[in-house]
């Protein structure tokens, strides 16, 4: 069987926009930058497409010490990271977290633009993920997701109008092991890297979210019910956890090393 990696996805601010990437360092919290930024509420509680699908348009772009975002509307947000700014304890969904903040003007031009009051916080310290054994940031539970092209193509053939991948927010997508195939591998070699699938990712209202316009339908959460309902949630994708770390690049080989 040949599979090849034709996909890499960094989402530099939670819940915004995704970077493509032809190449990237795998790093034991993902690839680079992938959820260094957040928005929290004044309470610390994290801000998603959940709670503001407007986010959906961000459109974030971070070269390890300068964050840009653009938004319909919007003049560009351009922010030099803060790495000394005062560190506020935050949660990922009941996850217990920490974040630097970035100071007034960041949490003025998110609060107007997204009519919400919020900040802007940047990822620091150690945070586990929610199993396996690895590292995260800002990620709900786990630095990588993975999904097989087959599988959106199986969905696609039983929607009405076909949707595109970035509704599932991947952070690597595979071609070449069949729809679902990731359900049923432990360890995945790509390109130099190993990385291991711990848990299928739950799906939610984020997948209704039409990445380019912000609005929200039934689908594909509808569908996928009807046939994807594992463990009393719809699954779709598989959290992955580094194991050997190394350059991604588009166009890698995929091998699978040990099925499940």
């Amino acid at each position: 069987m040949t599979a090849t990696l034709t996909e890499l996805n960094a989402y530099p601010l939670k819940s915004g926009g995704g970077t493509a990437l032809r190449t990237a360092e795998l790093t034991a919290r993902g690839l680079p930058y992938d959820r260094e930024f957040m928005l929290v509420t004044p309470s610390g509680r994290f801000l998603s497409q959940r709670d503001l699908a407007g986010m959906a348009l961000l459109r974030p772009s971070y070269d390890g010490e300068v964050l840009s975002v653009d938004a319909p509307g919007a003049s560009r947000f351009v922010h030099k990271a803060v790495d000394d700014g005062e560190v506020l304890d935050v949660t990922v969904q009941r996850y217990e977290a920490r974040g630097v903040d970035q100071g007034d003007e960041a949490a003025g031009w998110f609060s107007a633009l997204l009519d919400a009051d919020c900040r802007l916080v940047r990822f620091t310290g150690h945070r586990a993920t929610s199993r396996g054994g690895g590292e995260v940031m800002f990620a709900d539970g786990y630095p990588l997701l993975v999904i097989s092209a087959e599988s959106l193509a199986d969905l696609n053939a039983r929607l009405d109008e076909p949707l595109p991948m970035n509704r599932f927010r991947p952070s690597l997508v595979v071609e070449g092991l069949g729809a679902y195939a990731e359900d049923s591998v432990r360890l995945l070699r790509v390109g130099g890297t190993v990385i291991e699938m711990v848990k299928a990712c739950a799906r939610c209202v984020i997948t209704t979210t039409d990445q380019e316009t912000g609005e929200r339908g039934r689908e594909p959460l509808r569908t996928l019910a009807s046939y994807r309902t594992i463990d009393r949630g719809i699954r779709f994708g598989q959290n992955a956890v580094p194991r050997a770390l190394g350059t991604l690049t588009v166009g890698d080989p995929v091998e699978v090393i040990e099925a499940r």
